[in-house]
């Protein structure tokens, strides 16, 4: 996992001490809402909807979409706020600990054929959105949540334009 330069320059400073961290999770559906993108992590090998750690004044929802970007080579949209999470605490092999508020999404493939973009990964694919790979219990909740307010009509309104 590419580690962003912004956390670098802290851990200069802080060592390895507990960081409070930001992070985007995106549930990506074809506009059909019959097949789920997700990808296969390079550090674990567990299948996950595609995350990744909001830049210092990023919006979380452009975060997103950046995140899917770079590390599948889609392009999409987002449809709503599914869910608001803390992740960790986590310590990683290096002994940097952290941990996350995660805000995860729900997008809208737009465009491009998803391929491991980025070296986060060593996979990237369609899978039929009824059954998605195994994944941990939190993957598991948020997608099972980001499917059950698809289906309930929810949306959020007050996303940037330049997301939608």
């Amino acid at each position: 996992m590419t580690t962003p330069d912004f956390i670098l320059a802290l851990r200069e400073k802080v060592g390895t001490a507990p960081l409070w961290l930001s992070g985007a999770t995106a549930v990506v559906l074809t506009p059909q809402r019959d097949r789920a993108l997700f990808v296969r992590r390079s550090d674990n090998g567990e299948w996950t909807p595609v995350t990744g750690i909001i830049d210092p004044l990023e919006h979380p929802a452009r975060a997103a979409l950046r995140e899917i970007e770079e590390e599948t080579g889609v392009q999409a949209r987002v449809l709503h706020l599914a869910a608001l999470d803390t992740v960790g605490p986590m310590t990683y092999p290096n002994g940097d600990e952290a941990s996350y508020l995660d805000l995860a999404f729900v997008c809208e493939w737009k465009a491009g054929e998803p391929h491991p973009a980025d070296g986060e990964n060593t996979e990237a694919r369609w899978f039929p959105a009824d059954q998605p790979p195994p994944m941990n219990d939190r993957f598991t909740r948020v997608y099972a949540r980001a499917l059950e307010q698809l289906e309930n009509g929810v949306t959020t309104t007050d996303l940037p334009d330049d997301v939608r």
